[in-house]
């Protein structure tokens, strides 16, 4: 039998109708996008698209995740005496004065995070097409290759086109096909909402432009929200070539007529050169790298292009196979988002949709997240709007951390640099806003918002509500991901490099403490933080003030009590600072316990204060059940405080946020529940209409839009990925503890236990998943029957030796490096 070459079946694949595909590997369509939530989003790690997949007007709007607004601050502090008024924070809080301790919070604040900014928006408009019936349209989304496309019938012929951005060759490609002797006649279009220049020569359109030198958030009130000086600020580079046919341009639009096939390739370079470099003094050589890659991505074939770019992209997405056993749904021909609002009745399992959605969060990670120094940010890649919510920034009390949680466990670590490498960046300025804003000399913070400017201080500009602008943990957040990435790599020459960054963190943590004596508070004298605030959540104390500055909140003490102890572990691992070693130990040990409140729920106030909105959205306080592993505080028992954190996800209900309702998954998850995990994430995939869609049966809330992207709402994509790690806590669980030094004995293996199905859901009693990792450096592979592992290989980085939790019993496996099938 004559073999056919890989790349000759990858096309044939491709020229197939979707309806041949795996549906758990296709998000599918029968008509055009009419709204942003209902288009396919494709991406190459720094430039994205967002196809709406017209049939007489397409548009795609596109993003470079490195133009924003703003320039380096230089280190400059808006408020460099704001840390004088701690003190007087302080003493209001010991004098019971919370609302004034409120105000007095509003002394420490600083300016707002800059803009997350679209790029433009590229228009294909088919000339032929007026007076047409269109029919048997079809558009989907290829999650396996990263590929979109469209197909459809106009009069007797058939039209195609398909689209991929190409990390390997930086750039979008779209190629337009058509059976119909007389071709192809299409115009090619761009526009942009920022200072730009638009010209058209030959084949190509070039798009020069420039971003503001500053900007205000959408929801701060002023009459000017932009500042442009063509001096200043990012300045970009697009660039369109179209080929085949007979092409032509009038000055602003390109035309090919009489083609069968027309490909359109576009590229863009961004002056950005580091959050410390004047983007134009300093900035990129953007014009000279936007003609090159042009060079580059137009000199190779179309096939070329295409199975590079697919090799590229399967590297990363086929590590992890996910099967789901057999549903009782029939409807998987159906559209995407007929399946999604079909999915709203609980009695039906779909596990083709769950299995895609879990598949999904893979590719948009993969698809936004690979340049250096430059996370996801709320939105991923993906943004049409100069004033994005939030201003599509790296939010730091869970939004940016959420977008990283399947990157280690879902095998995409190398999604996680891009988060792991800005946070170098974060360190310098963090440093200064600890002196600053705190009066710490000693580490680094992060406040609630950052952006590519890498700012650490509190927003807010002295009006903001202290319940989101003074937030300070973010460092003891974000730098738990050091040790996390070390956790599953077992690579100490990155924990060398990263260990001053993590330590720094955990410093700040340290000298940011306070006794609670200091605040009046008779008994044992604990460590706690004041003032303190629970990410955008607000209490209600015994006299009836509604209020957000607090002392001793546990969502400070969770945090602080993860990122010192992963500091500590990182020295313990190195061999590195003994002194720190003991300060560590000695501040976790005198850290303020947990309390359970009188509804059995664990607290989330130093007092048993009740909450102003009893189901909010944020679970802070969790922190230490997921993403934490350090919920022991050497007083409670570990049982009574989980007890306590399921009473308290009971409390809050099931109607949340996006993004809060893919906490909950992973939460649930963690504490073994697997029935609540499982109706959680099915709360995920609650069917959400488009924002501007206004029809009666409009469906609001937290959920999934049509195309799959994660619905605050509006949309945030920290859901996705949130979702996608709980998948993996329902399946795989695991824990990696220090090698423990003594003068007489060396552990010769770190203790690893990994616990096989901790929190399955009934509809999932049968599947098989390959390539999730657990912690130590390994790999799992496992089938299972009736809720029970029938198959299991783990492949181990290195010689382990493990506690291997399995089928309700608990052993100690010797793992040799490489693979090793184990017998259950």
């Amino acid at each position: 039998m004559k073999t056919v070459p890989f790349r000759v079946i990858t096309l044939l694949a491709l020229c197939l109708s979707f309806g041949t595909f795996c549906h758990a590997q296709t998000l599918h369509y029968d008509r055009p996008a009419d709204y942003f939530e209902e288009a396919l989003v494709i991406g190459n790690g720094t430039m994205g698209g967002i196809v709406y997949g017209g049939s007489n007007v397409d548009k795609i709007s596109l993003n470079d995740i490195t133009l924003w607004t703003g320039e380096p601050c230089n280190m400059n502090i808006y408020s460099p005496d704001a840390h004088k008024a701690i003190p007087d924070i302080r003493a209001a809080l010991k004098a019971g004065d919370y609302k004034k301790a409120d105000e007095l919070q509003r002394q420490v604040q600083g300016h707002f995070s800059q803009n997350y900014q679209p790029l433009g928006e590229l228009q294909i408009e088919y000339l032929d097409a007026e007076g047409q019936e269109t029919t048997s349209y079809k558009r989907w989304l290829d999650i396996s290759n990263a590929t979109a496309h469209t197909t459809f019938r106009r009069g007797n012929y058939e039209y195609s086109a398909e689209y991929f951005a190409t990390n390997p060759d930086s750039g979008i490609v779209v190629r337009l096909k058509t059976d119909n002797p007389k071709g192809i006649n299409v115009r090619v279009s761009l526009s942009c909402q920022l200072r730009n220049n638009i010209t058209a020569s030959g084949d190509c359109i070039i798009n020069e432009g420039y971003a503001g030198y500053g900007s205000l958030p959408s929801y701060y009130e002023a009459d000017e929200k932009f500042a442009y000086d063509e001096n200043r600020g990012i300045h970009f580079r697009t660039i369109v070539k179209v080929k085949n046919g007979n092409v032509s341009s009038d000055g602003k639009t390109v035309k090919s007529i009489n083609s069968g096939e027309v490909l359109i390739y576009i590229v863009n370079a961004t002056s950005f050169n580091g959050y410390d470099k004047d983007p134009v003094k300093q900035g990129r050589d953007y014009k000279t790298i936007a003609d090159n890659a042009l060079k580059h991505i137009t000199s190779a074939s179309y096939t070329d292009l295409l199975n590079t770019h697919i090799n590229d992209y399967k590297s990363i997405y086929d590590r992890v196979s996910l099967k789901l056993g057999n549903g009782n749904y029939n409807g998987n021909e159906k559209t995407t988002d007929r399946q999604l609002l079909e999915y709203l009745d609980e009695s039906k399992f779909n596990p083709e949709l769950e299995t895609l959605y879990f598949q999904y969060g893979r590719y948009l990670l993969i698809s936004c997240s690979r340049t250096p120094n430059v996370p996801a940010n709320l939105q991923g890649l993906w943004n049409e709007y100069i004033l994005p919510p939030w201003s599509c920034n790296y939010t730091s009390n869970i939004n940016v951390e959420e977008n990283y949680w399947a990157a280690e466990t879902a095998a995409m670590p190398e999604m996680h640099m891009s988060l792991l490498t800005f946070m170098k960046e974060l360190q310098g300025s963090g440093e200064l806003t600890a002196k600053a804003y705190y009066g710490v000399d000693k580490g680094w913070c992060l406040a609630h918002n950052t952006d590519i400017w890498a700012m650490t201080c509190p927003v807010g500009l002295r009006t903001g509500d202290p319940s989101w602008a003074n937030w300070n943990m973010g460092g003891a957040w974000v730098s738990t991901h050091i040790w996390e990435h070390y956790a599953f790599s077992l690579d100490k020459q990155f924990l060398r490099e990263y260990y001053p960054v993590l330590k720094g963190a955990a410093e700040f943590c340290m000298n940011w403490l306070v006794k609670t004596s200091e605040m009046g508070v008779s008994g044992t004298d604990y460590l706690i933080t004041a003032p303190s605030t629970s990410p955008e959540n607000i209490y209600v104390d015994d006299k009836g003030y509604h209020g957000r500055t607090c002392y001793g909140g546990f969502a400070d003490l969770a945090m602080i009590r993860e990122c010192v102890s992963d500091a500590r572990n990182a020295a313990i691992e190195l061999g590195l600072d003994a002194e720190f070693i003991d300060q560590a130990n000695e501040t976790l040990r005198r850290l303020q316990p947990y309390k359970i409140g009188k509804k059995g729920n664990l607290q989330e106030w130093f007092y048993d204060w009740e909450d102003e909105d009893p189901h909010h959205r944020h679970q802070s306080h969790l922190f230490g059940v997921y993403p934490g592993h350090n919920l022991d505080d050497g007083v409670n028992t570990r049982q009574s405080l989980l007890n306590a954190a399921s009473r308290t996800l009971e409390l809050k209900g099931d109607r949340t946020t996006g993004w809060s309702t893919g906490w909950r998954v992973n939460l649930y998850a963690r504490l073994h529940d697997a029935k609540n995990a499982y109706h959680i994430y099915r709360k995920l995939l609650s069917y959400i209409s488009p924002d501007k869609y206004k029809g009666a049966d409009a469906h609001r809330g937290g959920g999934t839009y049509p195309n799959l992207l994660d619905a605050h709402s509006p949309f945030q994509i920290d859901g996705n990925f949130g979702g996608c790690a709980g998948v993996v806590e329902m399946l795989m669980q695991s824990e990696l503890k220090t090698i423990t030094k003594t003068k007489t004995k060396t552990e010769n293996a770190a203790p690893i236990t990994i616990e096989l199905l901790p929190a399955l859901p009934d509809n999932w009693k049968d599947g098989e998943v390959k390539g999730i990792r657990a912690r130590g450096g390994i790999t799992v592979d496992m089938t299972w029957s009736d809720s029970k592992v029938v198959r299991l290989a783990l492949n181990a980085k290195q010689s382990a030796r493990i506690t291997l939790i399995a089928n309700g019993t608990s052993k100690t496996v010797k793992l040799k490096k490489g693979n090793n099938i184990i017998k259950l």
